[in-house]
């Protein structure tokens, strides 16, 4: 076999196959099941594309890395030429200030990332058997892509831990971050979750999914084709005001929600609160082999505990259900842990053509790792379930 490979840069997905694209970011769904991630899967990043959430305009612009040796692509990247700093979930602004009062221009910067999407997964696509050889190539790719144009860095976000232990061979700074996911240890039922709550935590559940569940209408989780086309313009309203009062303005457009509709609706769980016979409130998820993402939350009412029963309890419910390892809630929220979502480690990976500011960057990453490590140990201790030393004298 050839050592030579070759690395080429992409402006559209489309100049990709799609069987080679999903062969090394879903290898395991090869056997006909769900892929980890559904976030790299072409589908999605082609529905970003088509709907023109990212492109001319949006301040991310496709720059798709591809790895080919002896005639077959062994790795790929979704790569983005990014002119901002939105919409990532890993927050630079502070260095971007830093390299700009020191002369510097930040943007354009290279990020490799699923755009909107704080959720963790393989960013670093590659077939079985060129695991290190295709991630070296990328890496390269995207710090030559750098050098030739003059850009200020390259970033990698929400990787995986095997990726993030494997960031200094690759000549790459590790930044830890944290999220709070729920794990299911193999419940049998909701109710055999609440069982390994401390009371106290217990009985504000309770009354929150009674709260909630009186609001005076009816909740639905819907799947596959019990979703139908006209669910997205409800949702579509709730996204909007979301995405005003978070970020000025929705990062989605319309029409991506109808791509989701056509090509991944069997990967979705949507779930609609209903009052005199409207939506009033609703929560988009998207099913993992392993995990279901939480991603969007809107409403149109404001109703007490519906929120959490929509985004947090129904999310819950469908993993035990489906045997589902976790749920990733998305970014922020201290108030997930009296919920059982517990503090997480989050991994993003850094290069700067700079190599003074690299340094200055490295030392900042440092004290930050171990400021999170200790912030994840302390709020893992305040989480809701019983502890050792109750259980034993009950």
């Amino acid at each position: 076999m050839s050592e030579t490979i070759e690395v080429n840069v992409h402006g559209a997905l489309s100049q990709i196959a799609q069987a080679d694209w999903d062969a090394c970011a879903a290898p395991e769904a090869g056997d006909g099941g769900r892929a980890d991630d559904p976030f790299t899967s072409y589908r999605f990043l082609r529905a970003l594309e088509l709907s023109g959430s990212v492109g001319p305009g949006t301040g991310w612009q496709p720059r798709y890395l591809t790895a080919h040796q002896d005639g077959q692509m062994i790795a790929c990247a979704p790569l983005y030429a990014k002119g901002h700093s939105q919409g990532e979930y890993i927050f630079d602004h502070n260095w971007a200030h830093a390299y700009e009062r020191a002369g510097g221009r930040y943007y354009p910067k290279l990020q490799i990332a699923v755009p909107f999407t704080p959720a963790t997964g393989r960013r670093l696509l590659a077939r079985p058997g060129h695991t290190s050889v295709g991630r070296a190539a990328l890496v390269q790719g995207a710090q030559q892509l750098a050098q030739e144009n003059g850009l200020s860095s390259v970033h990698i976000t929400f990787c995986t831990d095997e990726e993030a232990r494997a960031a200094p061979d690759l000549g790459l700074m590790h930044r830890m971050t944290q999220q709070y996911h729920w794990h299911n240890r193999g419940y049998a039922g909701f109710d055999d979750f609440l069982a390994s709550l401390n009371s106290r935590k217990r009985k504000m559940i309770r009354k929150e999914r009674a709260r909630a569940n009186g609001f005076g209408g009816t909740i639905r989780t819907l799947t596959g084709d019990e979703i139908a086309p006209g669910h997205w313009d409800a949702f579509w309203t709730f996204y909007q005001d979301t995405g005003a009062r978070k970020w000025g303005m929705p990062y989605l457009t319309r029409e991506f929600f109808d791509h989701v509709q056509d090509t991944m609706r069997d990967d979705v769980v949507l779930v609609l609160a209903e009052r005199e016979g409207r939506p009033v409130a609703g929560a988009l998820n998207f099913i993992g082999r392993q995990a279901l993402f939480g991603r969007y939350w809107g409403c149109v009412e404001e109703h007490p505990c519906l929120h959490f029963e929509c985004c947090y309890y129904r999310a819950m419910d469908f993993a035990i259900d489906h045997g589902l390892a976790r749920v990733e809630a998305g970014a922020q929220g201290e108030h997930k842990i009296a919920r059982g979502y517990l503090p997480a480690q989050t991994h993003s990976l850094h290069w700067f053509n700079d190599p003074g500011f690299a340094d200055a960057v490295e030392k900042y990453l440092e004290a930050e790792r171990a400021a999170i490590s200790e912030d994840i140990e302390i709020l893992t201790e305040y989480g809701p379930f019983r502890k050792a030393k109750v259980e034993e004298q009950q």
